[in-house]
């Protein structure tokens, strides 16, 4: 039975198993996202996380015990200068687990762990989303509506002259050729 054993050692020695979990976090810290099975995302979060929140205070003994975990002057170097400003105001949960199924030669399963805040596609689509409306169906108008209503009041208003008077001004539009004209006149007298 397995009572109180909190650490998974992954099936390797503590030596293996270290030196495996800091060359995972160099990466994680250096490439922002790795793919891994989630057995190692789960263990290299719990590796990972107090590192990040230690990388919060920039000063010479974080900076040696970070590298004394990751053993690669660059990966320290990104920490400070890059990660820690982006999660500065995060009181923690600094990485995001996504499993992406079963792997196809030991169906192990398969997960992406990523650093919360480097991730654009996930911030861009959280800003675009808009809260959601309920649609209605409304009444259809009335054509007398249509013509007199609101819209036709706002136009009214803008162009300073009532709906009446536009009518009479298209009634009374000249007919623009000359050979037409007789033809116009006899249809109004004919009316």
């Amino acid at each position: 039975m397995r009572h109180s054993r909190s650490i998974n050692h992954l099936g390797r020695t503590s030596s293996h198993r270290k030196a495996m979990l800091s060359n995972m976090a160099t990466s994680l810290i250096l490439h922002k996202r790795i793919t891994t099975t989630t057995a190692k995302a789960k263990a290299l979060k719990t590796y990972v996380e107090p590192l990040i929140t230690k990388a919060k205070e920039d000063s010479t003994h974080s900076r040696r015990v970070a590298f004394s975990f990751l053993k690669d002057k660059s990966a320290v170097s990104e920490l400070f200068r890059e990660v820690s400003p982006k999660i500065g105001e995060r009181p923690g949960g600094y990485t995001r687990i996504l499993k992406t199924g079963n792997r196809i030669g030991d169906n192990a399963e398969m997960c992406i762990l990523e650093l919360v805040d480097f991730n654009e596609a996930m911030l861009g689509h959280a800003e675009s989303t808009k809260t959601k409306t309920t649609r209605r169906k409304r009444p259809a108008k009335k054509k007398e509506e249509a013509v007199t209503g609101k819209g036709a009041d706002v136009k009214a208003e803008k162009t300073g002259k009532s709906v009446k008077a536009e009518k009479v001004e298209k009634a009374e539009e000249p007919v623009k050729n000359e050979e037409d004209a007789p033809a116009a006149e006899e249809a109004e007298e004919g009316k």
